[in-house]
C-alpha cells in the first residue's frame, strides 16, 4: 500500500503559491515547471484542491491562489481532497478471501480493528500539520540552501 504521489505533488503546489504570490503570476505551467510533471497533471490537482475549497483557479493563464489562510488549510485537508479513498478507507482488502479456509474466513475480524486504528492514528497526525507549519519549514530550508 502506497499513498500516491498526487498528495505531496498537491502539497508542492500549495507551498509554491504560496512562496512565488506576490512575484509571478502562478499558473499550470509554471507548477508544472517546479514539480517536473506535465502541466494535465497540476491541472487535474488544482481541480482537485478548487472542488474542496483550498485553490481558486482563474481560467486560461490568470492564475491560482489560495483561497483560505494557510494556518487552516491542513494535511488532512490537502490529502482528503486529492486522494481517491474509497468509502474513506485508507486499506483496500483483496475482494475474495476464501470462505471455506479458516484465515480467509475471518481475516477482516483479524485485520479491521487494528487497521482502523492505524487509520485513525495517520489522520490525527495529519490534522495536526498546516501548510502554514510545512511553510514554515520550507522557507528555513530554502534559505539555508541558497547561502
Amino acid at each position: 500500500m502506497q499513498i500516491s504521489s498526487r498528495f505531496t505533488i498537491a502539497v508542492h503546489v500549495l507551498i509554491c503559491i504560496e512562496t512565488f504570490k506576490e512575484d509571478y503570476k502562478v499558473t499550470s505551467d509554471f507548477l508544472a515547471s517546479s514539480v517536473n510533471v506535465n502541466p494535465v497533471v497540476i491541472r487535474r490537482l488544482l481541480q482537485q484542491l478548487k472542488k474542496a475549497g483550498i485553490v481558486s483557479v482563474i481560467r486560461g493563464s490568470g492564475g491560482t491562489n489560495i483561497e483560505k489562510p494557510i494556518d487552516e488549510i491542513t494535511l488532512l485537508d490537502v490529502y482528503n481532497a486529492v486522494e481517491c479513498v474509497d468509502e474513506g478507507e485508507l486499506f483496500h482488502f483483496h475482494e475474495n478471501p476464501s470462505p471455506l479456509c479458516p484465515v480467509g474466513r475471518n481475516i477482516h475480524n483479524i485485520l479491521d480493528g487494528r487497521l482502523e486504528k492505524i487509520q485513525n492514528a495517520m489522520e490525527k497526525e495529519m490534522k495536526s500539520v498546516t501548510i502554514q507549519d510545512v511553510m514554515r519549514d520550507a522557507k528555513k530550508i530554502i534559505m539555508e540552501n541558497s547561502i
